[in-house]
């Protein structure tokens, strides 16, 4: 299919059923099949694959995967939406679609509902203002899945993938990448979307680790380690932690940790987080 049959087809389906995009949701239907197929073959579907796809808008993408994956569940909010994926995705009964915010839908009873024991791939193109906490639910929720693969806003990605010791390096990037593994699948120009957004996107495939990549005494100490760490970005890490922890243990874990204690939060990487997150927490308990 070429970049113009598809936008065709975008807008011969909107104006079939009267529907109009709504900005409020984030709504950018992508209309470059060249992106479309990136998206498909990073994912590697197999004909066994049950896929979770998040806002599957009126089922373009939906149906590429249909055309490769076992099932496909997809999770829409928005209503007006629902008769169109519906008629639009009549010839694929392997296709369920739920009405539902994603961020409020119980993923353990889905999983239990549609596909007990195995484990799903998820197929995004999300919303600009919600990407984060929606990557965030599928990571912290107790679902298991082989990989995530999401188009977002490239800001977004650009702090997603991000290292040590570049301003982009923040939370989210030592949130995700204790998590998964982060590759980068390719760059979608804002031209490749109807209506066309005022930021450009990437596209990013997360795989979860089989082994976690640091040990941790706590899951919650480390996040508010890393959270307290990058609150205040131009403070030294003693000063930004003892915004959230007593100062002097600070600056003994920081020590017993073999970190220089003038360092900066966005220097550190996972492991030494994890060092120093675990000391902090042995100080406190022991106090």
């Amino acid at each position: 299919m070429t970049k113009g049959s598809l936008a065709t087809r975008i807008k011969e389906i909107t104006l079939a059923h009267n529907f109009r995009m709504s900005k409020a949701l984030g709504q950018n239907f992508l209309k470059d099949p060249h992106i479309l197929e990136s998206i498909i073959d990073s994912a590697e579907l197999t004909e066994g694959d049950t896929v979770i796809e998040v806002g599957p808008g009126i089922g373009v993408l939906t149906e590429a995967i249909a055309q490769r994956a076992k099932q496909v569940i997809g999770i829409e909010i928005d209503r007006h939406l629902i008769p169109i994926l519906e008629q639009t995705l009549r010839d694929y009964p392997g296709v369920r679609i739920i009405h539902e915010d994603v961020l409020k839908v119980n993923l353990a009873a889905i999983e239990k509902q549609f596909f007990p024991g195995a484990e799903p791939k998820i197929i995004a193109n999300l919303p600009y203002y919600i990407t984060t906490p929606i990557i965030m639910h599928f990571l912290e929720s107790s679902m298991r899945f082989k990989s995530m693969t999401v188009m977002m806003q490239k800001e977004v990605a650009d702090r997603i993938i991000s290292e040590p010791g570049l301003k982009t390096y923040g939370t989210i990037s030592v949130a995700v990448q204790y998590y998964t593994r982060v590759e980068k699948v390719t760059e979608v120009p804002r031209g490749a979307f109807i209506p066309e957004p005022k930021v450009d996107s990437t596209v990013i495939k997360l795989t979860p680790h089989s082994v976690p990549p640091v040990i941790l005494e706590s899951h919650v100490h480390f996040f508010r380690t890393v959270k307290a760490a990058f609150s205040t970005r131009r403070k030294t890490l003693v000063n930004a932690l003892s915004n959230a922890f007593d100062k002097e243990q600070v600056k003994e874990a920081v020590k017993t940790s073999g970190i220089d204690p003038s360092r900066r939060g966005e220097t550190l990487t996972i492991e030494e987080f994890a060092r120093l997150s675990n000391e902090l927490y042995r100080i406190e308990k022991s106090s």
